[in-house]
Order: structure tokens, then sequence, then C-alpha cells
């Protein structure tokens, strides 16, 4: 059964600022201030967002560890009607952050899925890196484990795009070692 169109919510996927509060767009404000709840990833880190952006708004946690138990408690709020914004800490969520299986469930359901564009971590970087952007891979977050980040690595070796990775500030050392060791240095 698809919700009716006329009184079904929206669930906007919004992008937030990576590192400066004055990056947020015109319209992800816009929307932050008037839908009716707020899935965050985490709570306290976009309550400091809204109020640095003079925002009340009703927040309820949507991460990694209860993205399924949330789900259909967030599927409920757009089925009564009302729009729902997500967020994650910084950029454009699901990209190597949590929202894939709300999305999945809405879209699948048949409600209207609208993304806010704004900031993007893989972007900005490659806009800045001096590197080739005819053509990119993004590879997320590499294994945290040193055999298996080798082995997904040496997989990538034969592409010809640049390759964009996401990496923990702990773990970027060894990352950029394998890089080397797998890819070339």
């Amino acid at each position: 059964m698809h919700p009716d169109p006329n009184s079904a919510g929206i669930l906007f996927v919004v992008a937030t600022p990576i590192g400066n509060v004055d990056d947020i767009s015109l319209r992800a404000r816009k929307v932050l201030g008037e839908v009716d709840l707020i899935a965050a990833e985490d709570t306290r880190h976009t309550g400091k967002l809204l109020q640095l952006l003079g925002i009340e708004g009703d927040l309820l946690s949507c991460h990694e560890h209860n993205e399924s138990s949330r789900t259909p408690e967030i599927m409920q709020h757009l089925a009564d009607g009302k729009n729902v914004a997500l967020v994650s800490d910084a950029g454009t969520p699901l990209l190597s952050d949590p929202g894939y299986r709300l999305i999945r469930a809405a879209s699948d359901a048949g409600y209207t899925v609208t993304p806010v564009p704004g900031c993007s971590a893989m972007v900005a970087a490659l806009s800045v890196a001096g590197l080739p952007t005819d053509a990119v891979y993004f590879g997320g977050f590499l294994p945290a484990s040193a055999g298996r980040r080798a082995e997904r690595l040496k997989s990538l070796a034969d592409r010809s795009e640049t390759l964009v990775f996401f990496e923990s500030v702990h773990r970027i050392q060894a990352s950029l070692a394998a890089m080397i060791e797998e890819l070339g240095g």
C-alpha cells in the first residue's frame, strides 16, 4: 500500500556543514526550521548546530546502532503526514554515514525522499586536490584491519580513476602507508 501523496510526509536528506556553520545552505536552514522531526546521527551534535542557527526542532537519534529500530518510528511520522529531516554529523547523510535502511524503507513504501544538497567532504577535497576529476571512484572507509585494508587496495590497484577514501584520524598514517605499498608512492 502506497501512501496518499496528499497527506504523506516527506523525508528530506539534508547536508550539514563539515566544519564551518556558515557553509549551511539557505535551503537546508529553511528545511531544518520547518520539518516536524529531525532524525540525527548524534542529537547532541545536531542540537548544537540548531542552536547556532537559532532553530528549535524535535530531535530523534538515528545512527548505525539504532537505525533498524528507529526506521518504523520514523515511517510512522511520515504516515501521519509529518515531514522529517535526516542529518548526519557533518556533510551528506549516507556517504559513509547511517541512513540507508531508512531511505530504502521510505522509498520502497512510496514516500517522497528529497535531497537537500550542500556540503560534501569528498567534493570539497577533490576541488582543491589537483587531481583529475573526470572519473572518480569513492571507496568510503577502508577496512580497519591491516590485512583486509591491503586486500581492498590490491583489488583497486588497476583502476584508472582518481581514488577517494574517507579515513579516521587515528588510522590515516597506516592507511597512507598501505596505499603507498599497494598502489605505489
